[in-house]
C-alpha cells in the first residue's frame, strides 16, 4: 500500500550503502516511508541495485535517472517534481550513507503531519554540537556556516545547511522549484530562506550526526564557497525581489 510520505535519497556511488539504507527506511516500525532514489548514472552500479530491490517491492521502492552527474539540488528538485505528481503528502531529503539517522525518520514526519510544522529539519546544532567523527576544521566550518546565515538572513534556523528536512506538499507546491538557483551546499540554505520567507513555519528536530563509514564525501571546498556568496545574494534578492517570495495559489494548493 503507497505511503503518504517520501524519502528522496540522492546518489552518486553510493553501492557500498544503499541496499541497507533502503532497507532501514523501509523496516521503520513507527510510520510507513516510500523511497525514491535520484541516481546520477553511478557507475559503480548503484542503479542496478535499486533496480533489483524494486523487482521485491514495486510499489515502495521508486528510482529516477538520470544521464550525469548535475547537482544535489538538481537532483533533490527532481525528486520534489516526481513526487508532487505521484500525491505525497511529506517529502524527507535524506543521504544515503547513514549520516542522518533512520529512527528519526516519523518524528520529522510527524513534526510536519501533527506537530504544526511545515518544514522540519534535522539539527544537529539545536542541543549543542551533535556530530560525530567529523574532523574538527569540518565541524567548525559547518557550525559557524550555519550562524553566518542567521546573521545574515535572520532566520532562527539553528542548523541552516542540514540535508535531513521534511516539506509538508504544499510548501513544495508553493515554492517556484524551477527558480532555485543553487546545486550544492547552498541549495539547503535557498529552500529554508525561501520557505521562511513566504511565511511557511520551520521547526527543529534535534539529531546525532554521524560521518559516513562507507563510501566517499561529495564535499568540497567550492561548495562551500557557493555557500557563503550565496546567502548574501539571497538576503538581496528577498529585499528588491519579494515576488519571489509570495506562494504561489495554485487551483490544486492543499490547505489546512
Amino acid at each position: 500500500m503507497k505511503s503518504d510520505s517520501l524519502v528522496i535519497i540522492p546518489t552518486y556511488n553510493e553501492r557500498e550503502n544503499i541496499r541497507n539504507i533502503i532497507t532501514a527506511v523501509l523496516n521503520v516500525a513507527e510510520h510507513q516511508f516510500d523511497v525514491l532514489v535520484v541516481d546520477d548514472n553511478s557507475p559503480d552500479g548503484t542503479g542496478a541495485i535499486v533496480d533489483e530491490m524494486i523487482a521485491a517491492e514495486p510499489d515502495r521502492i521508486h528510482i529516477l535517472k538520470r544521464a550525469g552527474k548535475q547537482g544535489l539540488g538538481t537532483a533533490y528538485i527532481a525528486g520534489f517534481k516526481w513526487a508532487l505528481e505521484q500525491g505525497y503528502g511529506y517529502m524527507i531529503e535524506m543521504d544515503a550513507d547513514f549520516s542522518h539517522p533512520v529512527d528519526k525518520l516519523p518524528e520529522l514526519q510527524a513534526a510536519c503531519a501533527t506537530g504544526g510544522a511545515d518544514v522540519s529539519v534535522g539539527s544537529r546544532y539545536l542541543t549543542g554540537v551533535n556530530v560525530v567523527n567529523w574532523p574538527m576544521g569540518r565541524m567548525l566550518m559547518s557550525y559557524f556556516a550555519s550562524a553566518y546565515v542567521r546573521l545574515i538572513t535572520g532566520m532562527k534556523v539553528r542548523d541552516a545547511t542540514a540535508g535531513y528536512v521534511c516539506y509538508r506538499r504544499e510548501v513544495l507546491q508553493s515554492i517556484n522549484l524551477d527558480a532555485i538557483e543553487f546545486k550544492g551546499y547552498a541549495f539547503q540554505i535557498e529552500m529554508k530562506f525561501t520557505a521562511h520567507r513566504m511565511g511557511f513555519k520551520i521547526k527543529e528536530v534535534p539529531i546525532v550526526f554521524v560521518n559516513r563509514v562507507l563510501g566517499q564525501s561529495k564535499m568540497n571546498s567550492s561548495i562551500f564557497f557557493e555557500a557563503l556568496w550565496g546567502v548574501i545574494k539571497l538576503r538581496l534578492e528577498s529585499i528588491f525581489n519579494k515576488r519571489r517570495f509570495v506562494r504561489q495559489r495554485l487551483p490544486e494548493l492543499l490547505t489546512r
